[in-house]
């Protein structure tokens, strides 16, 4: 039978897929299918994606229809065991015969280390797809991450949404499965309103194609790129800038079959309303693109994205401007409200709300915000009266209607609020930068009380948790306690701040006083976010072991060690990095196998010295120490590195003219005080013996 290869389609027709879900649930099935065909041994180039809101698909593309043909070989007893004493079968021999339809005659010999066996190489013939698809495809389907299937109608099968139809087509051809108590066949659904209800497909070829016509653009990516494309079009030819991240553009394309880009307005008395409220909801409420003007300024224009190509566009317009004209509505009664109460009125309230049971309530996270600003501000040689006050009003914002309706727009409304009530620049600022950076690579606080109260708002966090014992396990994290920790770090390194951690640290634990169970908080938080510099530097691409070098050495703080991680990445890349890193390892080996403490080496004695390289290398490393203390002062770690790979040649030289274990014990221990010098002034910097170079 020729081994013919065609395209093979699978879809799954189903009610409406959960839009935040589609784009992983295809990635999951694409890979699914991907793994199962290849597990199985069928041939094929590739296996392209399809998703749109009503269907789940993949043409897997030139799949060959049957398993290659292999060769299996099954193993016997061993021949000492397979024939008696007169050189016959024995039970065992023949049984095993038998069982591979073969006379013992017929079996071939296995020899190896441990002994001789009998062996059958058997040819097996390839299966055909469609006699092992079935299994492909439940193996597939089971795999996909649904948390939370569901069932419909009486039938006892389960998917994150109803199935209506099967296709699975290789080539012209209709392959039999059945999932979900339905058989595969070349039926399809069209757009729900431009589209035949059911059509036939003819090839697995023209999937993309005859969905098309039916007004479907079934590639996902492809449906996203003319979204993105309609967006910047139309905006451009209103003179305006569409305001969307990545997510909600794949939202909106998991949420339309045939996209058509329309733009609508909103009455201009909605912008006296902060733009961030009117964005949230448009954005997350409504799937709507905002649009802003050269001035970074909300427009009352807006752009949406519909599944539907109308004759009478201007219907769908007004319609999409109705529902939103409610939402707006809320937001600026909100708004009018909250402005007729302080603050500083609202804050008074916070001891009604409850931050964590064992932590207490937001007016105590509150006081402990003031107090820990103060303690930073302190250690950094500033003023505390701005981000005191700012720390006092920072949480008020929880208790207006806008935050409570738009939870993701607090801070920002702290803001808003502060500067309605008269309160300085500086503090309405660092209400709403307290909560910076919110994600990876969000934007850092720019105020100084704002990265301060930052600091002391995930601090506070940290601590907190830490010390009622629920700190993150594997991939759970809730309180969101990594990202809080990389935050402190990208504050601290970006803005050059010299603050001790673990003096910090124990501060905040002084703070919590009692309320802390967890009686090794402040050596756990302080481990937990050294620790967090592995990911922060990895996502620099900076290699881990120049990390583990500068960890080694434990800086005491971010500064110090974002100095260090610079210096060693740079002396990586010098000529003499590999020489020197090898003497270091073979000088910590020495001291190791000594039991000698690099912090308290003996003084070494000129005077034992018998080598040319004991007195030059002596002389090399007395002028390195003057030069790498000066240095050390200023942070100059880069400088350093750079003045010790002078060490290189009378380090080598040393090595091969001089004999360390002496048998003269003060000879021995002046040599090895000799090199650890050298190691004790790279270690200044980092444990470069850790160093793959």
């Amino acid at each position: 039978m020729t081994n013919i290869k065609q395209n093979l389609l699978i879809e799954l027709g189903t009610e409406e897929l959960p839009p935040k879900s589609l784009k992983k649930l295809s990635e999951s099935f694409t890979q699914n299918i991907h793994d199962e065909l290849n597990k199985a041994g069928f041939e094929f180039d590739k296996v392209v994606p399809y998703a749109a809101p009503r269907r789940l698909a993949v043409v897997v593309q030139n799949c060959a229809c049957i398993q290659a043909d292999t060769k299996v070989e099954k193993r016997g007893p061993a021949v000492s065991a397979a024939f008696d004493a007169d050189g016959n079968p024995t039970r065992a021999a023949q049984g095993w015969a038998k069982g591979n339809g073969i006379d013992i005659s017929q079996a071939s010999r296995l020899k190896t280390d441990k002994g001789e066996w009998l062996l059958h190489v058997a040819d097996v013939k390839g299966k055909a797809l469609k006699d092992v698809l079935q299994d492909v495809l439940q193996t597939s389907i089971k795999k996909l991450p649904i948390a939370k299937p569901m069932r419909w109608g009486s039938s006892s099968a389960e998917f994150i949404r109803p199935v209506h139809t099967i296709c699975v087509m290789l080539g012209s051809d209709v392959l039999p499965v059945s999932l979900f108590g339905l058989n595969s066949g070349d039926q399809l659904s069209g757009h729900r309103f431009h589209g035949g209800r059911r059509f036939t497909l003819d090839h697995a070829d023209n999937y993309a194609s005859a969905l098309k016509a039916q007004y479907v653009v079934a590639d996902y990516a492809e449906r996203a790129d003319i979204i993105e494309v309609g967006l910047t079009a139309k905006a451009k030819e209103l003179g305006l800038t569409p305001d969307y991240n990545r997510a909600l553009l794949e939202e909106i394309s998991s949420l339309v079959e045939w996209p058509v880009i329309l733009s609508a307005k909103f009455e201009i008395e909605f912008l006296e309303v902060p733009k961030e409220a009117l964005i949230y909801t448009m954005k997350d409420d409504q799937k709507y693109v905002p649009l802003l003007d050269n001035d970074g300024q909300l427009s009352s224009t807006f752009l949406f994205v519909s599944n539907i190509e109308s004759k009478d566009p201007i219907q769908v317009i007004e319609g999409n401007q109705k529902v939103i004209r409610p939402r707006l509505s809320d937001a600026k009664f909100f708004f009018e409200t909250d402005k007729k109460t302080t603050l500083a009125s609202k804050a008074e309230k916070l001891a009604t709300v409850l931050f964590q049971k064992e932590l207490g309530t937001v007016a105590e996270k509150t006081d402990r915000l003031v107090a820990i600003s103060k303690s930073i501000a302190a250690e950094l040689g500033m003023d505390s009266s701005h981000v005191a006050r700012a720390a006092a009003l920072a949480k008020a914002d929880l208790l207006s209607d806008m935050v409570m309706e738009f939870p993701s727009v607090q801070g920002i409304m702290g803001n808003h609020y502060a500067l309605h009530d008269g309160e300085h620049a500086d503090v309405a600022l660092a209400i709403e930068e307290q909560y910076l950076p919110r994600f990876a690579g969000d934007k850092l606080p720019t105020s100084k009380a704002g990265y301060v109260l930052s600091l002391a708002e995930k601090l506070d966090t940290l601590v907190g948790i830490f010390g009622i014992g629920k700190l993150p396990k594997g991939d759970k994290d809730p309180f969101a306690l990594r990202r809080s920790a990389i935050g402190i770090l990208r504050i601290l390194v970006e803005n050059k701040l010299a603050l001790d951690l673990q003096s910090i640290i124990n501060s905040v634990v002084d703070i919590y006083g009692s309320k802390l169970s967890n009686k090794e908080t402040a050596s756990q938080v302080h481990t937990f976010l050294l620790d967090r510099f592995k990911p922060f530097y990895q996502d620099q691409n900076i290699a881990g072991d120049v990390v583990s070098a500068v960890m080694a050495q434990k800086p005491r703080t971010a500064n110090d060690f974002d100095a260090r991680i610079k210096a060693v990445t740079a002396f990586k890349q010098m000529d003499s990095a590999s020489d020197l890193v090898a003497a270091n390892k073979r000088v910590a080996n020495i001291l190791n196998k000594n039991s000698i403490d690099v912090s308290s080496l003996p003084n070494i004695d000129p005077s034992l010295f018998s080598e040319a390289a004991e007195k030059v290398l002596y002389e090399a490393l007395e002028s390195s120490h003057n030069e790498v203390s000066k240095l050390i002062e200023t942070l100059a770690y880069t400088d350093v590195l750079a003045s010790l790979t002078v060490l290189k040649v009378p380090l080598n030289q040393f090595f091969d003219d001089v004999m360390i274990m002496a048998d003269d014990e003060k000879v021995k221990s002046n040599r090895v005080a000799l090199v650890g010098k050298a190691r004790q002034l790279f270690l200044s910097v980092a444990d470069v013996s850790v160093l793959a170079v």
